[in-house]
């Protein structure tokens, strides 16, 4: 399972009542994380990333390297109309989470979105078998 190993997560989410809690780090923004669960299945992984309220159109899957990321980007619909607003709990802007997917066959990842949860299987690439064999000498 230390193929999947996540990378740093990524956020950026605007609070403006909660600049208190932001600045010495007990934000209540973390329930906005991409919060993920990975299965080990055998010959692959399936990584669950829970993506609640957005769009399939907003969710972005990038393999650069060994590096799967996947960010999602929430806009808010009220960024111009703030007039009567008392308190926004529901976060937008980007959220990001980076995965190292070194030991996965990445031409077979799968990717499936239903009901808030982003679902990827990832096969693993088959274990390279030494080749042990004696050599005659000429």
């Amino acid at each position: 399972m230390f193929e999947l190993t996540p990378y740093s997560t990524r956020r950026s989410v605007y609070d403006p009542f909660n600049l208190f809690n932001d600045f010495f780090g007990t934000s209540a923004n973390s329930i906005a994380e991409l919060r993920t669960d990975i299965t080990d299945n055998g010959d692959s992984f399936v990584l669950e990333a829970d993506l609640p309220g957005f769009k399939k159109d907003d969710i972005k899957i990038d393999l650069e390297n060994d590096r799967l990321t996947i960010s999602a980007t929430r806009r808010s619909e009220h960024e111009e109309n703030k007039s009567g607003c008392i308190r926004r709990e529901r976060h937008f802007g980007t959220f990001e989470r980076s995965f190292d997917v070194s030991g996965i066959d990445t031409q077979g990842i799968k990717a499936a979105y239903t009901d808030g949860v982003l679902t990827l299987t990832l096969p693993k690439r088959p274990e390279l078998v030494p080749d042990n064999r004696s050599i005659n000498i000429d």
